[in-house]
């Protein structure tokens, strides 16, 4: 039966730079696209938008043209009443009953007077809408063509790259279940922290007494214990998993010399 090889912190942090070495391939992949899937984005809300309110406005002239039907429905009505009554005062017995059937013929000529009015006022707010609907109509032709402008422009970026990211994206799937395999916490760790950082560096070398991706100096004693790699060593100010330390010459001050400093 074979034993399971014990995973040190030196291949943790190994198999961390590396991951960290894909996603910086990645983001390099994503940079080339720059803004254009955002933007792409942005313009089919945007497109969206105005279709909603010409759906809208459409529906507003569908009520319009209805509450002009309504009025002129209306119209007919009282004039077959006037119609009515004017045959009713034909055969009128007394002045009061002819007083009654004229002021009932002046109320339906008013409500003539009032649909016809309606029926222009609604003419007149369907010719405005529809100019409405003409000016989102153009809106959304004008946005279109710049959106099959930029879906094209990022399709061929995409295609240009689909390749390598592709097998980035594997490669990486690959190495994130070997870290989970040696230490989940730490791989979740990772990922909150690229995603905190605007520069994407988790995990950095120490160049030059500095590390990586914040500058900060790192203590000669520290650089020891992280080329040592005995531990997971984290960088105080930025929270960063301090990996190991690239040209850099760590020697440590001579004891005797020590001693005399502090006889001194």
């Amino acid at each position: 039966m074979e034993t399971a090889q014990i995973k040190t912190v030196a291949d943790k942090l190994d198999i961390l730079l590396t991951l960290q070495n894909i996603d910086l391939e990645l983001d390099d992949i994503k940079k080339i696209r720059g803004a254009l899937p955002e933007e792409v984005s942005d313009l089919e809300d945007e497109i969206t938008g105005y279709q909603t309110r010409m759906d809208k406005f459409e529906n507003d002239v569908e009520n319009m043209e209805q509450d002009i039907a309504s009025n002129r429905a209306a119209v007919k009505k009282a004039e077959d009443l006037i119609r009515k009554y004017g045959e009713q005062q034909m055969n009128v017995r007394n002045n009061r009953e002819y007083d009654a059937i004229t002021k009932e013929i002046e109320l339906q000529n008013l409500e003539i007077q009032i649909s016809e009015k309606r029926i222009k006022e609604g003419y007149a707010k369907i010719e405005a809408k529809k100019g409405e609907i003409d000016t989102t109509k153009e809106l959304i032709d004008h946005r279109t063509k710049d959106l099959e402008s930029k879906r094209q422009e990022l399709e061929k970026i995409i295609a240009d790259s689909q390749e390598d990211e592709e097998k980035l994206v594997k490669e990486r799937e690959e190495v994130v279940q070997e870290i989970i395999d040696m230490d989940e916490k730490l791989y979740r760790y990772y990922e909150k922290l690229r995603t905190s950082l605007s520069n994407g560096l988790a995990v950095v070398k120490v160049k030059r007494g500095a590390a990586e991706g914040c500058n900060i100096i790192i203590p000669p004693q520290r650089l020891v214990e992280i080329k040592e790699k005995k531990r997971i060593i984290f960088d105080e100010y930025s929270g960063r998993i301090l990996a190991d330390v690239e040209d850099e010459e760590v020697e440590e001050e001579p004891k005797g010399r020590r001693a005399s400093s502090r006889r001194k």
